[in-house]
């Protein structure tokens, strides 16, 4: 029974914490406030937390986003809007950030969120992974149908357009698909209590 139950809420808030994560300067981090509601603090607390333990935090688990990356983020994530009328630049944690911010907080929500949080991310690296190999492969078959046809003419005209039909449809499976948008109209209570995914633009 414990098994369904942990399943069960896998599937449900994975992909909303998932939603969360964002890219930037090259990594997958999450924001500050996100994580804040994620474990149960306010934003201001966990910074504060944070700051009192700064040898915890180097600079690959943390860092401090730039104007031009704040803006960003608020473009990107409704849910984030509050940012733009805030002065201090929000702070991003890796996946490494997170789990460290877990520790330090060490109450029960924040414990248990951290897993889910580590959970995310190691899917979402999986999916990268796989997607990345998927590109390879297709990219070397191509390039072996590619050889085959200069070497031989017994490909029509119409089957190399086909060919190439099927390998951009293809190479469309390969891209990881974007993070479910935010629903449209109104939110039952009990669903605002858990992460929404940002928009993708």
């Amino acid at each position: 029974m414990a098994t369904t139950t942990t399943t069960t809420t896998d599937s449900a808030l994975l992909p909303r914490i998932e939603g969360r994560i964002q890219v930037l300067r090259g990594l997958k981090v999450m924001i500050d406030a996100d994580l804040a509601e994620l474990y149960g603090v306010p934003t201001k607390a966990l910074n504060q937390a944070v700051k009192r333990n700064a040898a915890r935090f180097p600079p690959d688990f943390m860092f401090q986003l730039d104007a031009a990356e704040k803006a960003e983020v608020v473009t990107n994530c409704d849910h984030l809007s509050k940012l733009k009328f805030s002065r201090t630049l929000p702070f991003a944690f890796t996946e490494f950030g997170a789990v460290a911010l877990a520790n330090v907080l060490a109450s029960a929500q924040a414990v248990e969120m951290g897993i889910y949080v580590v959970r995310a991310f190691v899917r979402l690296r999986q999916a990268a992974s796989l997607h990345e190999d998927l590109a390879r492969r297709l990219a070397e078959i191509e390039e072996k149908t590619e050889r085959l046809e200069l070497s031989h003419d017994m490909f029509s005209r119409n089957t190399r357009n086909q060919l190439r039909q099927l390998f951009e449809a293809m190479r469309a499976l390969t891209v990881p698909p974007d993070p479910p948008k935010r629903p449209i109209g109104f939110v039952p209570l009990e669903e605002k209590k858990t992460p929404k995914a940002c928009s993708k633009k």
